[in-house]
């Protein structure tokens, strides 16, 4: 039942057991993966003892000794072993107050332990001691609840999910990662105590959100996310793509929808975490663009624009990253139209040269969001779309072998037009730099030292220098 690769750290974990005389069990996640057949990175032991010194035991096992990191408040030490993270801590108890971020932590027994489990499947527990070593604890039918691929809390889910509302998340994080469905029990309790989610820290609840974006089919978190309310306490900009207007029977597709199915499009071709929230977030400025035009129907125009300017905002709000991350999806949102605009157009060299200079090494995920978005149910309009899309796709390859624009620098920048023309900075520096690159990406001369230089010296005389 072990997996065999961790053999040696379990057997380790029995003798510090034995020479300790502390019952220990191994429990949560990586026991359900066991059964599951699935890699886990993370091994976490319970003790009915100090987790902190037995931490400190086992480490002195090994040569050299590994760091030890104590958590003092949760009576917790975790050990580095192998590129693991080795976790463990004594039985407890805990609980939230109405409005506390943080769980008040108690000793306790080694069923109040499995009892404050979030779910059946993670309520399982085997044991490393030496009289029974390998056995399996399941007091809530976990494993009954694995085989029928359903999540199930192990107490009243109004109990669990009132001691930590983060669990409501977990639940839909497990469904989506998994492909379990919450049991209805349980999903009432989500429902029930969905606003409850918003005392828990915004970094806990967005790492939870990345988990379900990295799941093999995100949409099934994300629709979980909405049935249950949750959806719109943490992010109110998806939910309110939800919905179809009619007008003088013209309707537009339901935007939340179709949101769902191009980040379920992209993830069959990237695992990109943050490609994904490109996807997420591409149409997020269409309600706020929405209008009706006689004779034209619905139009969003616009919303590329303003939707890259709301993800700043969204990115603070969720605790995410605001360096390079955060600006590759607001370029992502910004351009996400423009290689179906081309496409639909003559596909000039020129216009595919500007689209790889403004989207420079990111080129090829902006391609894959284009393509992603391509979710007609029209199979004429759709092979029409893609067949359009190759063509730039081709031109992009084209163009990069020839004419090396992606990651453009130009052949002279704006220290040497200084040098060159004996100028300082100014308004003359800027117009040959500026017509030096539209010369470039318009194919008037190629990407090449000589040509720029030529270019720059009839250039210089037309604006009188």
């Amino acid at each position: 039942m072990f997996v065999q690769l961790h053999e040696e750290i379990f057997e380790r974990v029995k003798q510090t057991a034995s020479e300790s005389n502390i019952k220990t069990y191994l429990v949560g996640g990586y026991v359900r993966d066991i059964i599951l057949n699935r890699p886990s990175k993370d091994i976490d032991f319970m003790l009915i003892g100090d987790g902190i010194v037995f931490a400190n035991k086992l480490a002195e096992k090994y040569n050299p000794k590994p760091e030890v990191v104590v958590f003092k408040n949760f009576g917790t030490a975790m050990v580095k072993i192998n590129e693991l993270d080795v976790e463990f801590v004594g039985a407890r108890k805990e609980s939230y107050n109405s409005n506390s971020r943080n769980p008040i932590v108690k000793p306790g027994t080694f069923k109040d332990d499995l009892s404050r489990r979030d779910f059946t499947i993670n309520a399982l527990a085997i044991s490393m001691n030496a009289e029974s070593f390998g056995e399996i604890t399941d007091l809530f039918g976990g494993i009954k609840d694995i085989d029928k691929g359903i999540i199930k809390t192990p107490l009243d889910p109004i109990i669990t999910f009132n001691d930590d509302p983060l669990r409501m998340m977990r639940a839909v994080r497990f469904a989506s990662q998994l492909g379990f469905e919450i049991e209805n029990k349980t999903f009432e309790g989500i429902v029930n105590c969905a606003e409850r989610i918003t005392i828990v820290s915004m970094e806990r609840v967005s790492d939870e959100f990345n988990k379900i974006l990295l799941s093999p089919k995100p949409s099934v978190g994300l629709k979980l996310m909405f049935d249950t309310g949750m959806l719109k306490y943490i992010l109110p900009e998806l939910e309110n793509l939800k919905g179809v207007d009619t007008i003088d029977g013209i309707s537009h597709k339901d935007n939340f929808y179709h949101t769902l199915q191009v980040i379920d499009n992209v993830c069959k071709a990237s695992n990109d975490l943050w490609l994904r929230w490109s996807a997420l977030l591409h149409d997020i400025a269409k309600p706020l663009t929405k209008k009706f035009v006689k004779g034209e129907g619905w139009t969003f125009h616009g919303h590329e624009d303003k939707g890259a300017r709301m993800v700043k905002n969204i990115f603070k709000k969720m605790r995410l990253p605001l360096n390079e991350k955060m600006k590759f999806v607001e370029k992502m949102v910004k351009m996400h139209l423009r290689p179906i605009v081309i496409a639909q157009d003559n596909v000039t060299d020129s216009a595919v040269r500007r689209l790889m200079f403004d989207a420079g090494e990111d080129i090829d995920s902006l391609l894959l969001l284009c393509k992603a978005d391509i979710t007609t149910k029209n199979e004429y309009k759709q092979k029409q779309f893609e067949k359009n899309l190759n063509v730039v796709e081709q031109k992009v390859i084209d163009l990069e072998q020839r004419d090396r624009i992606r990651n453009w620098q130009p052949p002279i920048d704006g220290n040497e037009i200084m040098k060159i023309f004996g100028i300082s900075a100014g308004r003359e520096v800027g117009i040959l730099k500026n017509s030096l690159k539209d010369a470039i990406l318009d194919g008037l001369i190629k990407n090449d030292y000589r040509e720029a230089l030529d270019f720059l010296k009839t250039k210089s005389k037309e604006i009188g220098l």
